[in-house]
């Protein structure tokens, strides 16, 4: 039986009310979701390879070969090797803090963003954000599936962008345990298929190397250039969200024990900074197959993963099996990740919507509403102009997570002046903390104006390193000088049970929640304001008039 409450005892904080017909419904949508809350010790069976699997399935898509080959295309093999570099390390830097927070304390992003330095509505900005990066990569994957669906089955674009969002809603319904099936049976026949041509040019045509390590690109002359570097690191780290999907896996991970450490930690560092290792070698690939295909066929395909490796299967095998493969290698891709698209997507809008209303209508419905805009994003064409949305975007998204980043590793660890363990919970934290918001406001808007040359085009490029400098530096800046007084609003929840157990991990202790008549874990509940009881994180959210919402500390 799912923990979930039910959806209409949460409309309202009293007790006695009683569920509406239509809501089994509703909690049927959200099975295994735990939106906005604690992902309980009870619910994380899956051992930690299981759940690292299944996080690594989500990063199968084929934007990477579009955002590599367009990289390359402009400024070059060795600028855009450079940019996917550097890239790369800022995202694995950045992502590692996070990574251990979701995966150690069982939260999602937002959690932890509420709890390191942006505060409990705070971060209503930062999970707008984060459902944008997911209806955007949706409409990405989902482009690059209706060109392959075009390719081979001559359905028309509009008709393959339909197809394209509509297949992926059955497989999203059921959260957690669809999506680890779903995600480790079809990881080997994603792998099989996408290196094997690699493989297979380089073995029997040494020359293509040559061709794709001298390729000077339309904007360059072959030399390296920071400026192009810096435009092409733009445009990977507009990835750097992708840190979130992963948390949304990681926060199943079952507790951190001596037993099981080592693969504790593997797995968190592979699916979590460690996606991008893949990634930038996907990155690297589409240089290499669009230098190929620019030789073969012409430059107009080159972008487009479908055409790339149509023309690397063409080498291999015989001319009938080709479009067949590319197609299923695209259908696969397309669907492996698209389904965490809007699976994060559906979660980080329910987060935000709940928070602002004090209303829970359940996941399904923005399951459809991130559906739309990418559906909308996908009608308007927006692969034409790809790398100008990822450019614009990577600036918010670097400015988010450095600031998250930063206050965990020095503010909490170095400084002090965070508090250790993660708080999400309504009425221990203070409606909007200074310190998150104020860093990630000023390291956005500054870059962005650097982005559209508002300080001059000798800037321009350098937009995604002033969001990471600035939110870097203002994130303790901001802490030292507010002293940390904006974290918690109190410090204790009114339960005498500690919050984590004898080596550190969220306590397993149940107890009832006094409006949803559910067991929650120690970790989700605080005590009522008015009863001699506690109460669950989301029902806590959704309290219309605070009667169960602690009071600020003295």
């Amino acid at each position: 039986m799912s923990t979930e409450p039910r959806l209409a005892e949460v409309a309202e904080p009293e007790p006695a009310q009683q569920a509406a017909p239509g809501t089994d419904q509703a909690v049927k949508e959200t099975l295994e979701d735990y939106t906005l809350r604690f992902a309980p010790r009870s619910y994380r069976r899956w051992t930690p390879m299981v759940v690292a699997t299944t996080a690594l399935g989500g990063i199968a898509y084929m934007a990477d070969f579009s955002i590599g080959a367009g990289i390359g295309l402009a400024h070059g093999t060795g600028n855009a090797l450079l940019a996917i570099a550097v890239a790369a390390v800022v995202i694995f830097v950045t992502g590692f803090p996070l990574a251990y927070y979701g995966a150690r304390y069982n939260i999602d992003l937002d959690l932890i963003t509420r709890g390191s330095g942006f505060g409990y509505f705070g971060s209503v900005l930062t999970s707008v954000i984060f459902a944008s990066f997911t209806f955007i990569f949706f409409a990405l994957e989902g482009s690059i599936m209706a060109q392959g669906l075009k390719l081979g089955l001559g359905l028309p674009l509009w008709l393959g962008y339909l197809v394209s969002t509509l297949m992926v809603i059955p497989l999203v319904i059921y959260g957690m345990t669809a999506l680890s099936k779903l995600q480790v049976w079809t990881t080997p026949i994603w792998l099989l298929l996408m290196v094997g041509p690699l493989v297979y040019l380089v073995a029997t045509d040494p020359g293509t190397v040559d061709r794709f390590l001298a390729y000077a690109g339309t904007d360059g002359d072959g030399g390296i250039n920071t400026a192009s570097v810096l435009l092409g690191a733009g445009v990977c780290l507009s990835l750097i969200a992708q840190i979130g999907e992963q948390i949304d896996y990681l926060r199943f991970m079952p507790p951190k024990t001596e037993a099981n450490k080592r693969g504790w930690w593997t797995a968190v560092v592979m699916a979590g900074p460690g996606w991008v290792v893949l990634g930038a070698l996907k990155q690297a690939i589409g240089v290499f197959l669009a230098v190929y295909i620019i030789a073969e066929v012409g430059a107009s395909a080159a972008p487009e993963p479908i055409q790339q490796f149509k023309g690397a299967f063409d080498a291999m095998m015989p001319s009938w099996l080709v479009v067949p493969l590319a197609v299923v290698l695209v259908v696969i891709s397309q669907i492996k990740i698209n389904v965490t698209n809007a699976y994060s997507g559906s979660l980080a809008w329910t987060n935000s919507f709940t928070r602002v209303t004090r209303r829970y209508p359940g996941r399904m419905v923005f399951v459809l509403v991130n559906l739309g805009f990418a559906l909308a994003l996908m009608e308007a064409d927006m692969f034409s102009f790809l790398n100008g949305i990822l450019g614009f975007y990577s600036n918010c998204a670097i400015a988010w997570v450095v600031t998250v980043a930063t206050d965990i590793g020095i503010n909490k660890y170095v400084l002090k002046l965070s508090p250790h363990a993660p708080e999400f919970r309504r009425g221990m934290l203070y409606a909007v903390n200074p310190v998150g918001v104020v860093a990630f406001v000023a390291a956005s808007g500054l870059s962005i104006a650097m982005y559209f040359d508002a300080l001059g085009d000798t800037l321009q490029p350098y937009s995604p390193v002033a969001a990471a400098v600035i939110a870097f530096v203002l994130t303790p800046l901001m802490a030292v000088v507010t002293k940390g007084r904006y974290y918690l609003r109190r410090t204790d929840d009114g339960i005498a049970e500690p919050l984590l157990d004898e080596d550190g991990n969220p306590s397993a202790v149940t107890y009832e929640c006094h409006v949803c008549r559910q067991q929650f874990e120690r970790p989700d509940v605080a005590a009522c304001r008015t009863h001699d009881a506690v109460v669950c994180s989301l029902c806590l959210s959704t309290d219309k008039v605070g009667d169960h919402v602690l009071p600020a500390a003295v």
